[in-house]
């Protein structure tokens, strides 16, 4: 079965929308770039699509490469302080030279769609309500609406990344998953990865995850993004591993657009909790 995250996300762009309309909200989201790389732009410009898909409004902040932490902070200041905005996102990677864990943390929590200010970060920890991380929220509703059994199963994570890899085994581990991150220093990750009712890569490597690494009707999402021949594939070897799978995901289509759609929905419950019950 293939986990079509692309068809999954237009469905629920739709009932966004609706929601919307209904509610007679006014969502805005700024979104923040600083510098040139081209990736960086293409997403910025994805996630502004579908802002007016569903109805709301946006603006971009771009700034120069050079930009330091200081103008970074006065900036989210601003942000923080204007009564229009229900969301900010910070566009990562951030050049070296400013410290991404200050600009994250100066960002007021009910504001943080992204879901990385510790605040919420500790409240994901802990299981209290607040924004969850984009791409692990899409992963739990692509498991959640293929009907994908978690309670009492073993997942495996690769990678640890705070984006990716440790939030999406704590919601995992909250569905009552048993669940191991594994990493770089991870010693005989076949021994590991073959144990996995559901596996999710999301190391960032090319076809690290092989047939031989994988159990017979294993539920395999692959979150990697990675550019091979000028062309984009995930971290599983796809024509090798889905004959064997019970589900996957592919690259791209899978869950990529789940995490715009994450995005969108954190954004409107922040227009609708406006100053609202995460403080």
């Amino acid at each position: 079965m293939i986990l079509d995250g692309k068809g999954l996300a237009a469905r629920r762009l739709e009932l966004l929308k609706e929601d919307i309309i209904e509610g007679g909200l006014t969502p805005t989201l700024a979104t923040v770039l600083v510098g040139d790389d081209p990736a960086s732009h293409m997403y910025v410009r994805m996630k502004h699509r579908a802002c007016e898909q569903v109805g709301i409004s946006s603006v971009n902040i771009s700034l120069p490469e050079d930009t330091t932490t200081n103008t970074m902070l006065d900036r989210i200041h601003q942000l923080n302080e204007d009564s229009d905005i229900d969301g900010i996102l910070v566009q990562l990677p951030l050049p070296a030279s400013i410290d991404t864990q200050a600009v994250l943390s100066a960002i007021r929590p009910e504001k943080d769609v992204d879901g990385f200010h510790p605040l919420n970060m500790g409240r994901l920890v802990t299981g209290l309500e607040g924004p969850r991380p984009c791409t692990p929220k899409g992963i739990m509703t692509l498991l959640q609406e293929y009907h994908i059994p978690i309670a009492g199963k073993r997942a495996v994570v690769v990678g640890r990344s705070v984006d990716v890899g440790r939030p999406i085994a704590l919601l995992l581990l909250h569905a009552h998953a048993t669940v191991t991150i594994c990493h770089s220093k991870t010693e005989d990750l076949p021994s590991i990865t073959k144990q996995a009712d559901i596996l999710v890569s999301a190391a960032g490597k090319a076809g690290i995850i092989t047939r031989d690494m994988v159990k017979p009707g294993v539920t395999v999402i692959d979150v990697g993004t990675n550019q091979v021949n000028g062309k984009l594939c995930g971290d599983v070897a796809f024509s090798e591993v889905e004959p064997v799978a019970g589900a996957i995901t592919p690259v791209p289509g899978g869950v990529g657009p789940m995490t715009i759609a994450s995005l969108m929905e954190n954004t409107v419950n922040s227009a609708r909790n406006r100053c609202g019950p995460f403080m």
